[in-house]
Parts: structure tokens; sequence; C-alpha cells
């Protein structure tokens, strides 16, 4: 079965195409295109118009890919914070619908809770690891919102969608090239208040290995690895101990966003998002080390959007 899933989340909308069969997804096209659908929606509870266009620009992309493969058996387009924050989100569902009818004739984007958000995340993230690694903490970090998912090789135990992400960080209490001190415990004590419902939830202290999935934490392993260019290969499964992940947040929160720029494997719709992302992702590891003993970091480059894909392959 030929497949192909569609991840629009608050910073970025990704492409998976994929065939599916009894050993898995085997890649065919996997693209990703930061579009900021979540522009200004924490202050407006709003899409911005230009917002909107940008995504209808990726997304028609996207549809010309999968026309080129020879078209899919199934597609699945999903939306996650900005859309489930937006009152006018049925111009988004109206452009998805209309963009997406030569390749999937009646197909629309579909808003997902922060539960299966999570659920398909943890689906994703876990696939190319031991099992014998669990009970494994899954973090997918986003735009808008972040999913902590504790689970294992039977299943899903605990989950929770956190209303924290890079952009909504960034834009909330970020304000500043670079941010100031204030800002930054600014910053701290509103990501401290995001996630508390999450460990509350969440019984971090069960977990042997945290996994780390979305583009914030591919970045913050592409940039602790000193990678010249962006590399798929050497983030996956990368393990960044808390050392070096305490430290790359703290330079990369410190940096200008041109300082930032110029880093080989920073996608440039990422510079202004990143410090927010390190922001968060430290402050995970402090609550995760402490409750968990856990001191490494665990990158997966596969995430809910290979969770999608399975998901429309009935797996």
């Amino acid at each position: 079965m030929r497949v192909a899933a569609i991840d629009c989340g608050t910073n970025s909308i990704r492409l998976l195409v994929a065939d599916v069969d009894d050993d898995g997804l085997r890649d065919l096209a996997r693209e990703m295109r930061v579009v900021r659908l979540g522009q200004g929606v924490d202050a407006t509870g709003s899409f911005a118009s230009e917002a909107i266009d940008r995504t209808e620009a990726a997304l028609l992309e996207y549809v010309d890919i999968i026309t080129e493969l020879g078209g899919v058996d199934a597609v699945r387009m999903v939306a996650t914070s900005a859309t489930r924050d937006a009152d006018n989100r049925d111009l988004f569902f109206d452009m998805t619908r209309r963009t997406l009818a030569s390749v999937a004739d009646g197909a629309v984007a579909e808003v997902i809770s922060g539960d299966e958000e999570a659920l398909l995340s943890f689906a994703g993230a876990v696939g190319d690891l031991d099992p014998d690694e669990g009970p494994f903490l899954v973090v997918d970090l986003g735009g808008g919102s972040t999913e902590l998912v504790l689970g294992d090789a039977d299943g899903v135990r605990a989950a929770f969608s956190a209303d924290i992400g890079c952009v909504r960080l960034t834009e909330r209490c970020l304000p500043s090239d670079p941010p100031t001190e204030a800002e930054r415990r600014a910053g701290q004590a509103f990501t401290s208040e995001r996630l508390r419902p999450a460990f509350d939830a969440v019984p971090v202290k069960d977990a042997r290995t945290w996994v780390g999935v979305a583009g914030t934490m591919t970045t913050l392993s592409a940039v602790a690895q000193n990678l010249p260019a962006y590399d798929p290969d050497a983030i996956h499964l990368s393990r960044i101990p808390f050392t070096d992940l305490r430290d790359v947040c703290d330079r990369l929160l410190g940096m200008t966003r041109a300082d930032r720029a110029v880093l080989g494997p920073m996608h440039p719709g990422r510079v202004d998002v990143i410090g927010g992302g390190s922001l968060v992702a430290a402050t995970l590891a402090e609550h995760i080390g402490a409750e968990a003993g856990i001191d490494t970091l665990v990158v997966s480059e596969h995430d809910i959007l290979d969770g999608i894909a399975l998901s429309v392959a009935g797996r």
C-alpha cells in the first residue's frame, strides 16, 4: 500500500510518501517546509492570511511530488496546535480540500487532539529502538505544543499535550535579539508553568530512555554534533549527553539571529524560534534528569509523520 502522510504544525508542514508492507515503511519522499502557519495565533486567536497562503504554496508542491510518484492509495493530513487554537480554521480547511482534490478527492486536513498527536508521535518515534531500552519517554517539541508520552513495547501508558512550543514561547516571552536576561527568566517561568500539568499527568520517573522528536530536537542534535550541514543519518538515533545539551541550549539562546543563521545545519525557518525551543528543551532535561535519573537525550528523525503513515495503513 502506498500512502501519503502530511503533518501541518505551528511552524512547519511536512510530507512523507511511503510504501507500507509487513516490514513497515519504505520512504519514497520525505519533505519539510517552514510556513509558520501559527504566526500570531497565540496573540490573536486567528490565522493570518499570509500564513495560509504560505501553507497553500507548500501543499501545492507536495501535491506535485505525489503526482510525480504516480499517486497514492490514501492520503491523511493532520493539523495540530495552531489549528486547534484558530477561530478562522474553516479558511484553512477549505484551502486544504481544494488543494488536495487532485490526489485525494474529498480529503481535508483533520484537527487531531493533543492526546492523538501524542499517540502518533510515540508510534513513529520508537520503531527503530531496542524495546529493552524502554519504558520510553517520547517528547515531541513543536511550535505550539509539546507532547509527553510514556510507553513501552506493550503500548502507551500515559500522555499529555502541553500548550508550550518554540513559536508560542518566542512570541510570548522572547522578543529581543538576543533575549534579555529578564526575558529568559520570564520564559523559564512560563515554560515551567505550562509543563507542570504534563509532569503531573505523565510518570516521568518510570522512564529509562528519553526520545526527542521534531525540528527543535533534531536541530539541537545537529548543532551539538557540530555538523557542517543538516544530516538526517547522523542525527537519527544520536545520543546527546545532558552536559552537551545544556551547553548548546544556552549557546543558541544567547546568540543573535544573525549568528544562528550562519550555523551550517540551521534551517532559515528555525533561526528566530530555536532559542525558545532550546529553553523548553533545557527545562525538560532538568526535570527528566531529576525525576528519572536519565542523563542522555536520544534524538529520532522518525516521529508523528511516520505514525500518521502507519495509521493510514491500519498499523
